[in-house]
């Protein structure tokens, strides 16, 4: 998939206030989850298939813009609190387009975090297969998806505004009642 031909969708939203436009194809409840290739901070790759480990768990996406932005970083600091409220069979893992050095730098600032840590850097086949490339910006739009065990989405929440947050209730709702 090239950027070329990807399906833009401007003022899905806004950053400070001001449209922007996402790059992909809206992800939608039901739908298969795309596949993608992220990076970890030992720069393996993790795929679809090894999240979800072939199926035996579901998985809790939390695509960020940057860690190393107030709102990124709160969001994890939030996410990594309530792992527990989150069953064993949920992978949960922060996306960002953060190099995996950057990555592990965030993390080792906030001491006990539990959450994996997965960069789309490589080849942006996350942002640009579940439509959250910020073709303004080249960051992802701040997003919880979450995959079921199946490979379907299941829980999709693309946050309006870029410097907002989440609605982590929901969130966690929903990754409970995939496990």
């Amino acid at each position: 998939m090239t950027v070329d031909n990807l399906q833009e969708r401007t003022g899905a939203v806004t950053f400070k206030g001001q449209p922007i436009t996402l790059l992909g194809p809206e992800p939608r409840i039901g739908d298969p989850a795309p596949e993608f290739s992220l990076t970890t901070g030992d720069l393996s790759n993790v795929t679809r298939e090894i999240l979800l480990d072939e199926g035996r768990r579901a998985a809790l996406l939390i695509a960020v813009p940057s860690l190393d932005t107030p709102v990124c970083s709160l969001e994890s600091q939030k996410f990594n609190q309530r792992l527990g409220e989150i069953p064993g069979d949920v992978a949960v893992a922060v996306v960002s387009m953060d190099l995996p050095f950057a990555q592990a730098r965030w993390c080792a600032a906030q001491g006990d975090v539990k959450l994996q840590m997965l960069s789309d850097y490589r080849d942006h086949s996350f942002g640009l297969n579940y439509g959250l490339m910020i073709r303004e910006l080249g960051f992802l739009a701040r997003a919880v998806i979450i995959v079921a065990k199946d490979g379907t989405i299941s829980y999709v929440e693309i946050v309006p505004e870029i410097a907002a947050e989440p609605d982590y209730d929901r969130a966690l709702q929903a990754a409970a009642a995939v496990a």
